[in-house]
């Protein structure tokens, strides 16, 4: 009786015994089958899956799932990509998908960046922008609609075009151009630009209807050079060319056809007589010409002065 209660415990006990064994056969199946490992790991992976990626990350990294066809491969990212945002909590730090009209967001409530088509106000993404807001198609927000003298606008305060009537100056809009500025084709106002010229050249040779001999009293000029022509509303140029009046040591002008050197045959002495009387006449008429010249030059002069006097004033 003895013997066979002994049997009996040493078969459970082998039946037992068997089946732990096989137990625990089919448990490091399972776990060789997974491919569950912390050992070899790359890209910031506490633990890992030869088909499944990442499956826990290491502190302070987050765990990002990419689609590959019907399955999901877990990456570890110090930030999550567009379209995502981070969660953290003691366990694990997940990457949750934005909302579907988010370009990126900082929760699923809040966008931070809206798709084509939509405009950010407020962390909502919109169609179309409330009332007193207008959408920027370079922000892809709502901005604040642009002055009423704008016909478009960069910001709030910041003109690009302005309405009719109206010139655009760092970027306002002003209805007269302020000084020292005009109006340009355009419809802006740019800076007005003044006449500017040179200094006087040194005074020419005296002469007199073109001839530098024949007379005491003639004219010399002196020039000058424009440097800088003026916009519509510059000042204008003053005067570029100056005359004034000179007296020369007078000489003859030789005869046409007369060669260097060569003398002139003599007068009998009735010609000697009407040339003197033809050269006094000349005389005459010669100073009575230099006469009402120099008076006319003169009154020139004078007249020149007041003008240049009356534009001085005016410009001041």
């Amino acid at each position: 009786m003895q013997l066979q209660l002994i049997s009996i415990v040493l078969i459970l006990h082998c039946m037992e015994y068997t089946n732990c064994q096989h137990q625990d056969s089919k448990h490091r199946q399972h776990k060789q089958g997974s491919g569950v490992s912390s050992q070899g790991c790359q890209g910031g992976c506490q633990t890992c899956s030869v088909y499944n990626g990442c499956l826990t990350c290491k502190p302070k990294l987050f765990i990002h799932l990419e689609r590959d066809g019907m399955r999901q491969i877990g990456v570890c990212l110090a930030s999550c990509p567009n379209g995502f945002y981070g969660t953290r909590s003691p366990d694990r730090n997940d990457c949750i998908k934005c909302g579907s009209e988010c370009d990126s967001c900082f929760n699923r409530n809040f966008c931070l960046r809206c798709r084509v088509g939509s405009y950010l106000h407020k962390g909502k993404c919109m169609e179309s922008c409330p009332d007193g807001l207008m959408p920027s198609d370079t922000k892809k927000e709502c901005v604040p609609a642009c002055p009423v003298d704008c016909d478009s606008c960069q910001t709030s305060d910041t003109c690009t075009r302005c309405g009719p009537g109206h010139y655009l100056l760092h970027g306002q809009c002003h209805p007269v151009c302020p000084d020292e500025f005009e109006p340009s084709d355009l419809m802006e106002c740019i800076p007005t630009v003044h006449c500017e010229v040179g200094e006087w050249s040194e005074w020419g040779p005296c002469s007199r209807s073109g001839k530098t001999c024949g007379f005491k009293w003639g004219e010399e000029t002196r020039t000058r050079k424009v440097l800088q022509n003026p916009s519509p509303m510059g000042s204008p140029c003053p005067t570029t060319s100056d005359k004034r009046e000179c007296f020369v040591k007078r000489r003859r002008c030789k005869p046409k056809g007369q060669r260097r050197g060569e003398k002139k045959k003599p007068f009998n002495q009735q010609e000697k007589e009407n040339a003197e009387a033809r050269r006094g006449r000349k005389r005459e008429r010669e100073k009575e010409t230099i006469d009402r010249e120099a008076s006319e030059s003169r009154n020139n002069t004078e007249h020149r002065r007041r003008r240049d006097q009356s534009r001085d004033a005016g410009t001041v």
